[in-house]
């Protein structure tokens, strides 16, 4: 789990990170560098969840690499629902896509990653948090504080 205290007092209990596959994680099907190292070592703070249509194929290879299942999920409404099924005040969204949109917006903390396949508008509109690739969006997790310094009231 990953907590956040606020100056205003509350808490953010972290336990979920949902990411987009590809366009997110991975360029045409193979995994961004860095991406397997950043996600091993955060999924010792939380509980990863790959949510992808497959659109570019070779699951197997990245969930081997990865050491995590995906989870087939294409439509934007079938994302906000997984992320609604596992409590989305504990969850962290992380998209670039239109497909993403409804996640980013429905879980506590929205990320979104502007990749090598782009940013859609709706992504950055339901976001919380903009980034200009996957690792620093990743490493955000890493050092709370920054986000606190961003998204401050």
């Amino acid at each position: 789990m990953i907590a956040l205290d606020w100056p205003d007092g509350s808490r953010w209990e972290l336990a979920h990170l949902c990411l987009d596959l590809n366009g997110t994680l991975a360029l045409d099907g193979a995994l961004l560098p860095g991406v397997g190292q950043a996600l091993r070592q955060l999924g010792a703070k939380l509980a990863v969840h790959l949510l992808t249509a497959g659109t570019h194929g070779g699951l197997d290879r990245v969930e081997r690499e990865l050491g995590v299942r995906a989870v087939p999920i294409g439509q934007g409404p079938e994302k906000r629902a997984f992320v609604e099924r596992l409590g989305p005040m504990g969850v962290v969204a992380v998209g670039n896509g239109r497909n993403d949109a409804a996640m980013l917006g429905s879980a506590r903390l929205g990320i979104a990653v502007l990749g090598p396949e782009g940013l859609a508008s709706a992504a950055v509109q339901a976001a919380d948090v903009v980034v200009p690739d996957i690792l620093t969006g990743l490493a955000l997790l890493d050092h709370p504080l920054r986000l606190i310094a961003t998204l401050r009231p």
